[in-house]
């Protein structure tokens, strides 16, 4: 008899077409309900709450009152919550992102009670590859997803093993045909046949066990109240199948029985069955890339700095980085992160990620503050201090703010030596900007701010600091160019705006670098579908303003143009040029680096077009590689199935649009080139020999759903509502770099080069006035310090520095990107008592003699640092 396990939920997007305050009020109404249920009815076992926290944390906001309920629930197992904060995207969120969201959902839900221990994602569009490994690095050993899979993967069946390369493996349970089939069962007979009998042929054909699953809810449904009607009426319809309230935990119990399950790896991104929507990795550019900068500054600047600050003897703030986590956290919803959403919850999701933004940059500056002005020194001259947040020492030129009532001054060492640098530019500022007690006791003389550059070694995972002592004045040092030339390249500037590149080393020319692609949108905020048979419009005619200058430690080129484009999809197809988008871009190339970072301002007037800047490679190639959470993905430049998606009727074509986290990058034996990216995280390898790198600057769209669209026919994605704000009229900026190399990309460890541009050096300017008054500190800190340094030649990559969550230790965790297993450790400042393996929930699991340890391929390793 099959064994048909009905299982209760409510599937809950915080937010969507609708905003997070109207599904509150709706959830603390059902959440009356479902508790009601299963304190008074024992007849009803079991609920299980969307797999996230998140939802508590709302109705606890309305209801503190009822936490005492909700525990006595969860410890009865009738309420089911965890283990996520909110059910995370996979593709664009990061993987401390990913990580935090686990740790604090777990973290959560232990308050009240044993979570359900199941990556359960039902919505998610597509999976990471590597999510095995991060479910398992909490000790998860199943998971539940809906969307990305196909019988191409290697099985047709809904119950598999998949897993990573260094060995991580899940049980899955497919959720075939979604997580709402079982919603509003209807008790008339002949509706409720009507909808079984489309269900259980796809569920019986994909299972390998006697047991199906019918999950009972549905995006914001309240509990069915007469559901034991409805499996009466099914046991009769049905009487061959025995029907039970039943949850997740028990399915898994029987999938697990079974010994011969297929096992898959890799990333699933198809959309065969369910759409994933390739091209969402684009839609609202500014969350996107306000999103990618936060998260950066989080993991690789706030969390080590803190970091320092703990071990220096300052109290390290986890209820205020835990309110940033959270906060970000909102946002990574699948819809949300999305941006599949109305424009009333886009400006919440912006309005978070400025709060996010504005927290980090704050909490950063109190760390820096503090640090400094407990530095010992009998010096009571002002301070520059550098901070370095990598685990090795980095020669680094350094572009930074001196504020000063000083006309000339000089930088002096610890050792007193004077270190040079340049003036790139000087401005007066008013006292009052600085503190307003100045002008408050009558003094208005004026304070000087300047840009200046320097170039310094700076100590691994620590801090180098420099006293500012009066000087003669100094002039300016850059001057203007024709041709900028640094260590690595040669770089001139084409009429039309576009780079053309000499790299010294690899002795390789690249030419109409940076060259704009524009082509309409018929799309919505799910999905890019360009206007058939439309001729691209390119800047290659465009006549651009260009300035270029040079000093002895880097180089800047300034590259201004407007790109004529139709007003509308409407002036498209007339083929008219009726509006704008303003173009600036900014290079900048230190002498010492073989990196060409890229600063883009776009002012956008038009809509439904896209925009994209193509990189050249001069490398025809057949895959791509890119990094997703704590390792890399290879992906083929054609996706396969581009030849009989319409024949075998997919939900939406599968073009080799993907994304990335920080880096993709094109190779051969010889050479490579990666973009990196603090912005955009979406690509696509173009051209007649698929040699150059297509990166998404914008999408421009009018709509949250669309119907029968070029690339996805057939019903709308979410509902077709107006969203003018996803037009992305107005400024948007964006940060990106080049970098070359020898040898393939993931020999020249592009993801280690990639942390190293995404982890800028910090810079603090002491001075004896501030707005915000600190008492004098009872620490002591030193002019110079360091915490970690990573062991010689080490490939590893730093993921994050921070302090444990329950204990007095640091956590470090590093992975390898690279395509063989390598040796990674570190070296402490101090004399260490203990050094543990962890797994990503902070919990010990093997004591360490040394910082070294083996790593496998796509795998990061986590320890506890004790002193």
């Amino acid at each position: 008899m099959k064994q048909v396990h009905v299982v209760p939920h409510m599937h809950w997007d915080r937010e969507w077409y609708f905003s997070t305050e109207e599904s509150r009020i709706l959830l603390v109404n059902n959440m009356e309900e479902i508790m009601e249920r299963l304190e008074n009815d024992p007849d009803y076992p079991y609920y299980v709450l969307d797999g996230q926290t998140s939802i508590l944390e709302d109705y606890f906001a309305v209801k503190p009152e009822a936490k005492e309920r909700v525990r006595n629930l969860v410890q009865a197992g009738k309420l089911i919550i965890g283990p996520w904060y909110t059910q995370t995207d996979e593709m664009v969120v990061g993987s401390e992102s990913i990580v935090r969201n686990l740790l604090y959902g777990i973290k959560d839900s232990k308050e009240f009670g044993q979570p359900m221990m199941i990556g359960y994602l039902p919505d998610s569009f597509g999976q990471s590859a590597q999510m095995p490994h991060i479910l398992n690095g909490f000790d998860i050993k199943y998971t539940i997803f809906w969307r990305g899979t196909s019988e191409r993967h290697g099985t047709d069946k809904t119950e598999f093993y998949w897993q990573t390369e260094d060995g991580s493996r899940v049980l899955v349970q497919l959720l075939p045909l979604g997580y709402a089939i079982g919603k509003y069962l209807p008790q008339e007979e002949d509706a409720l046949k009507e909808r079984m009998e489309k269900y259980f042929p796809v569920l019986e054909r994909g299972t390998t066990t006697d047991h199906l699953v019918l999950p009972n809810g549905h995006d914001q449904m309240p509990i069915q109240k007469d559901i034991f009607e409805v499996m009466q009426k099914l046991k009769e319809l049905y009487p061959d199948r025995e029907f039970f309230l039943s949850n997740y935990e028990k399915v898994f119990e029987e999938v697990e029985k079974q010994d011969d399950l297929a096992v898959l790896e890799g990333e699933f991104l198809d959309g065969k069955y369910m759409r994933v929507h390739r091209s969402i990795y684009s839609t609202r550019m500014d969350i996107k890339a306000a999103n990618a900068r936060v998260e950066n500054k989080l993991t690789n600047v706030l969390e080590p700095l803190a970091s320092m600050a703990y071990d220096l003897g300052f109290e390290y703030h986890h209820g205020l980085i835990e309110l940033i986590w959270k906060e970000m956290m909102k946002n990574h919803a699948h819809d949300s992160i999305g941006c599949c959403c109305s424009d009333k919850v886009h400006r919440e999701i912006a309005g978070r990620l400025f709060l996010a933004e504005e927290k980090t940059d704050q909490l950063i500056d109190f760390y820096k503050r503090k640090i400094v002005d407990a530095i010992e020194t009998k010096e009571d001259s002002d301070r520059l201090t550098l901070f370095n947040f990598l685990p090795y020492q980095r020669e680094e030129v350094v572009t930074t703010e001196l504020i000063t009532k000083y006309k000339g001054f000089t930088l002096v060492d610890a050792g007193g030596e004077e270190v040079d640098y340049d003036i790139l530019h000087a401005e007066e500022i008013d006292p009052g900007l600085i503190d307003r007690q100045i002008v408050h006791y009558g003094n208005y003389d004026p304070f000087i701010k300047y840009e200046i550059q320097l170039k310094e070694t700076l100590p691994p995972m620590g801090y180098t600091t420099f006293f500012v002592k009066e000087a003669e004045e100094k002039t300016a040092g850059s001057q203007s160019v024709n041709s900028v030339e640094t260590d690595y390249y040669q770089v001139d500037v084409n009429e039309n705006g576009t780079l053309k590149i000499y790299d010294k080393q690899l002795d390789q020319s690249f030419d109409q670098v940076l060259l704009l692609e524009n082509g309409g949108d018929d799309g919505d905020e799910y999905d890019y579908s360009p206007l058939e048979g439309e001729e691209l419009i390119y800047s290659d005619k465009v006549k651009a303003s260009v300035s270029m200058k040079q000093n002895s430690y880097a180089a800047h080129i300034d590259i201004s143009y407007s790109l004529r484009v139709p007003a509308h999809l409407e002036a498209r197809k007339a083929g008219e040029h009726n509006s704008k988008v303003d173009v600036h871009f900014k290079v900048h190339m230190d002498h010492h680096k073989p990196l060409i970072k890229v600063e883009c301002e776009l002012h956008n007037e038009a809509k439904d077009h896209r925009l994209r800047a193509c990189i050249p490679t001069g490398l025809s190639a057949s895959f791509s590689i890119a990094d997703n959470q704590f390792g890399h993905v290879k992906r083929k430049v054609v996706d396969s199935a581009m030849d009989v998606w319409e024949e075998e009727k997919w939900s939406e074509r599968p073009d080799a649009i993907y994304p990335m986290l920080s880096y993709v990058g094109l190779s051969s034996e010889d050479y490579g080139l990666s973009v990196f990216t603090n912005s955009t995280r979406e690509y696509e390898i173009v051209g007649d020999e698929f040699d150059t790198i297509a990166i998404t600057l914008f999408r421009s769209v009018g709509y949250l759903g669309k119907a029968d669209m070029l690339r996805r026919p057939g019903r709308p994605s979410g509902i077709k509502m107006p969203t003018p704000d996803s037009q992305m009229i107005g400024t948007l900026k964006l940060e990106f770099a080049l970098y070359l190399h020898k040898g393939d990309t993931l020999e020249a460890n592009a993801a280690k080069a990639a942390k190293d541009y995404l982890t800028p050096v910090e810079t603090y300017n002491k001075i004896p006035h501030n707005a915000m008054k600190l008492n004098e500190s009872s620490v002591k800190t030193p002019l110079r310090y360091q915490l970690v340094e990573e062991i010689e030649n080490s490939e590893a990559v730093l993921s994050t520095l921070k302090k444990a969550e329950h204990e007095e230790a640091l956590v470090l965790r590093a992975f390898n990107a690279k395509e063989h297993a390598i040796e990674a450790g570190y070296r402490l400042n101090d004399k260490v008592s203990e050094v543990w393996q962890t797994n990503m929930n902070e919990v010990r699991e093997l004591e360490l003699e040394l910082n070294r340890f083996p790593m496998k391929v796509n795998h990061s390793k986590s320890i506890i640092i004790k002193k």
